[in-house]
C-alpha cells in the first residue's frame, strides 16, 4: 500500500494529497510528528521533513516538488503539468512562485509562527513577522487576480498543479482566518472554484488540535 507521510497544516503535504486525488491514487497517510525525529523516519528522509511518499515497491520519495514530480513520470495521466514545454515550463514557474516566494514570504510568517511554534516548543510568535505575512498576502492575492484575467486557470486553460500549490498555500492560511478575501474578489473567485472539486475536500477536513478554522473555511460557497 502506498503511504504518504505528512502534517495535516502544511502546504506541501496538501498539495501531493490533492495531486495523489486528482489522478485516482490511493495511499494511506500516516502523520508525522518530525518535531520527534523518529529514527525509523529519518531513515526514509535524513532532512527530517514532510512530505514523504512511499510508493508500492517500497520507493521512498521526500519533498513535495520532487514527488511531484515522480507522480508525472510514473503516473502520468491525467497530467497536471502541461501538454507542451512552454505548458509545462509556466506550471513548473508558478509552483515555484507559490512553494517558495509565497511560502517564504507569506506561509512561514503566519502558519510557522501561529501553529508550529507552539508544536516545536519555539517561544511566542513573532509579532513583526505576522505583520509581514499579513502585509505580503495582498501582493500575491493580486497577482492570481492578473492571472485569471487572462486565463482560465493560474498557468493556462487547464487546472494544473500550479492552481494546486497556490491553492495549498492559501488554504493553510485560510485556516487561520488571515486571509482578506473581502479585498481580492477575484482571487476569492478563483479559490471558490479550487474549493468545489473533490480532490480539494479532504484537506478542508482536517482540524489541528488546539486551532479552530473560521466557518468560511470548508464552506464551499464561502
Amino acid at each position: 500500500m502506498r503511504q504518504l507521510y505528512h502534517l495535516a497544516i502544511d502546504p506541501g503535504c496538501r498539495s501531493i494529497r490533492v495531486l495523489l486525488a486528482e489522478k485516482n491514487i490511493d495511499c494511506e497517510l500516516q502523520t508525522e510528528k518530525v518535531w520527534e525525529r523518529r529514527e525509523v523516519f529519518l531513515h526514509l528522509n535524513p532532512a527530517g521533513q514532510v512530505p514523504v511518499f512511499i510508493d508500492e515497491d517500497g520507493t521512498a520519495i521526500p519533498g513535495a516538488a520532487v514527488i511531484a514530480e515522480y507522480l508525472e513520470e510514473v503516473y502520468p495521466e491525467p497530467t497536471l503539468l502541461g501538454d507542451t514545454p512552454v505548458d509545462r515550463a509556466e506550471t513548473r514557474r508558478l509552483c515555484a512562485w507559490f512553494g517558495e516566494k509565497f511560502h517564504r514570504e507569506v506561509t512561514v510568517n503566519l502558519v510557522e509562527e501561529k501553529i508550529m511554534k507552539r508544536f516545536l516548543g519555539l517561544g511566542t510568535p513573532n509579532s513583526g513577522a505576522i505583520r509581514a505575512g499579513l502585509a505580503n498576502i495582498h501582493y500575491h492575492l493580486e497577482y492570481i487576480a492578473w492571472l485569471c484575467d487572462r486565463r482560465r486557470w493560474l498557468a493556462g486553460d487547464n487546472f494544473s498543479r500550479a492552481d494546486i500549490a497556490a491553492a495549498c498555500e492559501i488554504s493553510a492560511i485560510d485556516y487561520l482566518g488571515d486571509v482578506p478575501w473581502s479585498e481580492h474578489p477575484d482571487a476569492k473567485d478563483w479559490y471558490a472554484r479550487i474549493k468545489s472539486r473533490p480532490s480539494f475536500r479532504a484537506i478542508l477536513g482536517d482540524h489541528i488540535s488546539g486551532a479552530r478554522p473560521p466557518k468560511h473555511y470548508a464552506d464551499l460557497d464561502f
